[in-house]
């Protein structure tokens, strides 16, 4: 039977998210860079880019998967392969029921963080998976507690990076492996079954500090660039629009 290996970062916020800062091209480029073979957006409230990155992922080798950070009255909720927002502020275990109701599944980002709006544990219902391993908490208490629940509690568990920014795409990320197709044959359903049957041979792990600094530094350039660029076409449309504009108050002028 055929076995496929991907290694998916399932929490990733772009700059329409109000804490994110990069667009998912840039997003999208710096995954296919550092070996990953998907990325799933998932902004705060809005989803928009989130379906934008998953139409882009194709072009640059990576599975597309949209998906969104959703705010329920207790907390945060990954909603991933959704393509419609879920309604915000819901109850918990409604928003869970709209998720797979839309074909998506429902993964709790870090737990019990209140700092951070993690579902505290007496509020939280069954759910898809949870993510036991993000790579911003500032210690490992978060983790290994978030880890302790998902295992005592039978709950698939995943890792991200919860990236804000183009260097951090991948810090963590999730490792699935998927029976039965191959390679070429692999689609988001292919990815969400996986996560549903708890097909994961590694959940995540923090890069090599060496690995680490390369990725950063090749985030950083990328970043650079890029935004030279727009601010380059920014400039060179503002004095085109600039010189329009002059042409057509000269021709305004009494005796033009």
């Amino acid at each position: 039977m055929s076995q496929t290996t991907i290694r998916i970062d399932p929490h990733v916020h772009s700059s329409a998210s109000y804490d994110g800062h990069d667009p998912v091209e840039l997003l999208l480029e710096q995954a296919a860079e550092i070996g990953l073979d998907g990325i799933v957006v998932t902004d705060h409230d809005v989803i928009h880019e989130s379906v934008r990155a998953a139409e882009l992922a194709p072009e640059y080798g990576l599975f597309g998967i949209p998906g969104v950070e959703v705010s329920t009255s207790v907390g945060h909720l990954l909603a991933i392969g959704v393509s419609e927002m879920p309604p915000r502020r819901a109850p918990l275990d409604e928003t869970i029921d709209w998720v797979r109701d839309h074909g998506g599944v429902a993964v709790v980002p870090h737990p019990f963080q209140r700092s951070r709006h993690g579902i505290p544990r007496r509020h939280l219902v069954d759910c898809d998976a949870i993510e036991v391993f993000n790579s911003w908490l500032f210690t490992g208490f978060r983790n290994r507690r978030a880890r302790r629940f998902a295992t005592e509690n039978g709950y698939p568990a995943l890792a991200a990076s919860d990236a804000h920014s183009v260097p951090h795409v991948g810090r963590a990320y999730t490792e699935l492996v998927i029976e039965g197709v191959d390679r070429a044959d692999l689609d988001g359903e292919s990815v969400l079954k996986a996560v549903r049957e708890g097909s994961m041979r590694m959940r995540g792990r923090r890069q090599p500090i060496p690995a680490s600094a390369h990725h950063y530094a090749v985030g950083t350039a990328r970043k650079s660039g890029y935004y030279a660029k727009v601010g380059a076409l920014r400039g060179r449309a503002a004095a085109k629009a600039s010189a329009i504009r002059g042409v057509q108050l000269l021709s305004e002028l009494p005796g033009r």
